[in-house]
């Protein structure tokens, strides 16, 4: 049949299973806004309120379904409003398709109004991109961008379309998707692997987020009894691992428990697992291990031996690598394993003040507890990314969605948007820093305005934490524009102000009621929460960066 292009981009976007989109319309996407209108009861369109929220909100989508979300944005400004979302995807392996209007093709090069050369751009931070010239190329060039943001280790693909191509007519056939294989392994590369396993006392499982992408958890979970390994997860593999089991030890990295440090450095095999071995994970890499045969278990072998020297490795699909190895590994038993489980390593505590009793451990103890923690929580980036991570027991994959490898601070809101959006059925929750939430804090209109129910809780320190906590231990006590007394926002007024319901929770007494209201109000409507804390409650145990994760700092003296 003869579709218009912008009627191919609708009909590839079904072809593909994808009935979500996020983003912002614009003169260059006018033909394809043009065709949503007509194929609006086979594809919802989430309008945001800027295209960075759209990006963010497809990534959560993307997260918390395992499904490529997609983004649309215009031309110029509203493209290269994408770029930071797409930089978040990129570094967390996370598939998403983003659909670029452009300028007519007989304007390209020409620095037409709102033309801007969007595949150049962003080469560095998307795993493939396109500009289509050719109606009779878009629906494959479609195609495949789907294919390769799905498939192997996956990542964000941009596909720029000039506005004559949306508008000029070609014949179209269905076809039907790509089934996406998974990479293959030699069989051969595992012996070596068995072998260390069998020969091992004290073997120490990593899994990181690759876990998740490859839906290995069920395989992880085999594994580690059948090595019986303690296993820590990174801040990208939050949920890999039922953080309820006994096997789990905490996060392992510069926020990590004192106990996973402490594991690290007396095991003798170390089994990273669909992990890059990120900076803040190894600190200093010549002692990381140091006393371990190092085992790497990952889909690219581009991260083998970059951050971290692996005595061996293996390259493949960790669900299939996991899968054969529970295939062929003995099952064992280890004196060292139920010690490092049982033992007490005296982790840090937080406590409140006489003006500021109430502290983000007992507010993200007790959200885990009311939901029994299967409920999906976003984080932004900074204090309360690692609090999050590091007080809410994650049982299920893809119910931690966060920044990881960017870092970026206004990601929480929209991402969690996108995952509400997902997943109707589960309680979505941002947990947020004053400072992050002031970044994106306009997402809040495309929750109410779709009425999207997810609880935001800002954690109210008015101050930059993270930064601030940093300034004490490194920088005499130099809190430069870290401090934000004079901004005097009352998040009351400001939530109502959009129609969202808001709540204060100021005391230890109203932690257990105001949870509970905001999550039976959050059946049905977006709600938030402001936790006023005290500015100098920090994030521990902690490592300063590139120092050996060894005897993390578990207590800062505010006075010296």
């Amino acid at each position: 049949m003869i579709l218009s292009g912008s009627d191919i981009i609708v009909e590839c976007l079904l072809e593909q299973g994808a009935d979500t989109v996020f983003g912002y319309p614009g003169g260059a996407v006018l033909n394809i806004y043009d065709s949503l209108y007509k194929y609006s009861d086979k594809i919802r369109h989430i309008i945001t309120s800027h295209e960075q929220g759209a990006c963010h909100a497809a990534d959560g989508f993307a997260r918390a379904t395992g499904r490529t979300g997609v983004v649309i944005a215009t031309s110029g400004p509203g493209a290269t409003n994408l770029t930071t979302g797409l930089a978040t995807a990129y570094m967390d392996s996370i598939p998403l398709v983003a659909i670029t209007g452009n300028v007519s093709c007989d304007l390209l090069g020409l620095d037409s109004f709102q033309e801007v050369d969007i595949t150049g751009v962003t080469i560095p931070i998307t795993k493939h991109n396109f500009i289509v010239k050719d109606i009779a190329k878009l629906a494959d060039t479609l195609r495949l961008a789907f294919e390769i943001a799905g498939s192997g280790r996956k990542g964000p693909v941009l596909v720029d379309i000039p506005k004559d191509i949306t508008a000029a007519k070609c014949e179209y056939s269905r076809t039907a998707k790509t089934a996406l294989h998974l990479s293959h392994f030699r069989e051969g590369s595992l012996d070596k692997v068995i072998d260390l396993i069998a020969q091992s006392e004290k073997p120490y499982i990593y899994a990181g987020g690759g876990v998740i992408s490859s839906n290995a958890e069920e395989e992880l979970k085999n594994f580690a009894e059948l090595c019986d390994a303690p296993v820590s997860c990174s801040l990208m593999g939050q949920g890999a691992f039922d953080q309820t089991d006994r096997r789990y030890i905490g996060m392992l990295g510069m926020h990590g428990t004192v106990k996973a440090a402490a594991a690290l450095n007396d095991c003798d095999l170390f089994i990273g697992i669909g992990t890059r071995f990120s900076d803040r994970v190894i600190g200093d890499p010549t002692v990381f291990g140091k006393n371990a045969k190092i085992i790497h278990i990952d889909i690219d072998p581009a991260e083998f031996n970059k951050n971290i020297e692996a005595y061996t490795a293996v390259q493949g699909d960790v669900k299939a690598v996991l899968g054969e190895l529970c295939r062929r590994v003995a099952p064992k038993q280890n004196v060292w394993t139920d010690k490092m489980i049982l033992m007490d390593f005296g982790e840090p505590v937080q406590r409140g003040t006489e003006d500021f009793p109430v502290t983000p451990q007992a507010v993200i103890e007790k959200l885990d507890e009311l939901t029994d923690g299967k409920a999906v929580i976003s984080t932004e980036v900074g204090q309360n990314q690692m609090w999050a991570a590091q007080y809410y027991k994650y049982k299920e994959p893809r119910s931690f969605i966060s920044s990881g490898g960017l870092g970026t601070m206004g990601f929480g809101l929209g991402a969690s948007i996108g995952a509400k959006v997902g997943c109707p059925d589960k309680t979505v929750v941002n947990i947020a820093g004053d400072g992050s939430f002031a970044m994106n804090l306009n997402e809040l209109i495309t929750a109410s305005a779709h009425n999207i129910p997810i609880i935001e809780i800002v954690i109210n320190n008015n101050v930059l934490g993270m930064v601030r906590q940093w300034q004490r231990l490194f920088y005499e006590k130099h809190f430069s524009q870290t401090t934000l007394d004079a901004r005097h926002i009352d998040y009351v007024k400001l939530g109502e102000s959009f129609g969202i319901q808001t709540f204060v929770i100021a005391k230890t007494e109203d932690i257990e009621p105001v949870l509970k209201k905001a999550l039976d109000i959050s059946k049905t409507a977006p709600c938030m929460i402001e936790v006023r804390i005290d500015r100098d409650i920090n994030v521990l145990p902690m490592i300063p960066a590139g120092k050996p994760v060894v005897n993390p700092i578990t207590e800062i003296d505010l006075e010296a």
